[in-house]
């Protein structure tokens, strides 16, 4: 059956370039994996596989376990949000009670944990990796509400029941561009929307790809706007928090379609 990381291009999950040129195999066999020039052959005791374009490729829980024992963290998660759209939390959990015993499960466990299908790009992931690995509560995809109950945003994460946080991406200024709009226009309609945020009493954090290269700058920006937060009066405003399982049932047939 192919796995790992081939298994993942094959289901469509996003992984970091290079180191693809070797194919991965798993045989239902308890020993005896070895690797060529080609082909790394793995070994287990159990397999739970799909057919994908006629081609037998282990199933996407059991792709995203296999991902998280023998990939970086980083990696794991942001194949794992992905991958969390249209496959159930309890599919992994399942995965991971199989693979007890085996190499790199511990891993696997911290790995799937911080996993979240309500992520929207490897920026989100990588930027909730590294809040929640400082400590932070963090909750993604939060809806802001003003007095009356009516929506004036949906932000990436609320921290700490606290503090608004946001990841820019250029994608950000490009995807949701409306008919005869240009990036300008979203970026004002942005801060409409900030300045509302602000107005009931939330501080707002943004950040950009630069800033993930320098975690603990980040980390301390956010640890400030907590503290002085933590001062204000409390917000005016309330959140409506929509489950990680409520908004990964987005009616995709499977992860290739999100890729």
């Amino acid at each position: 059956v192919v796995s790992h990381r081939s298994a993942a291009l094959l289901h469509g999950l996003p992984l970091p370039t290079g180191g693809l040129d070797k194919v991965h195999i798993t045989r239902h066999r308890r020993g005896g994996g070895r690797t060529n020039t080609t082909v790394t052959l793995h070994c287990a005791p159990s397999l739970s596989s799909v057919t994908v374009d006629g081609v037998s490729v282990t199933s996407l829980a059991r792709t995203v376990v296999d991902l998280a024992r023998t990939e970086t963290l980083l990696s794991a998660v942001i194949a794992g949000d992905v991958a969390l759209k249209c496959c159930d939390e309890r599919e992994l959990d399942a995965e991971l009670q199989r693979a007890r015993g085996w190499k790199g499960v511990a891993q696997a466990r911290r790995a799937v944990n911080l996993m979240d299908g309500r992520s929207e790009n490897p920026g989100e992931s990588q930027s909730r990796i590294i809040l929640r690995e400082a400590g932070f509560d963090v909750e993604s995809q939060v809806e802001i509400l003003d007095p009356s109950g009516r929506s004036v945003a949906r932000i990436d994460w609320m921290v700490n029941g606290l503090v608004v946080c946001e990841f820019d991406g250029k994608a950000k200024y490009t995807k949701y561009l409306r008919q005869d709009e240009n990036p300008g226009d979203v970026v004002f309609r942005e801060k409409v929307r900030e300045d509302a945020v602000r107005d009931l009493g939330y501080p707002v954090v943004r950040w950009t790809w630069a800033d993930l290269a320098n975690p603990a700058e980040l980390v301390a920006r956010v640890a400030r706007a907590v503290e002085r937060a933590a001062a204000l009066p409390a917000p005016r405003g309330s959140v409506r928090i929509t489950s990680s399982r409520e908004q990964t049932r987005a009616h995709l047939p499977n992860a290739r379609e999100i890729a």
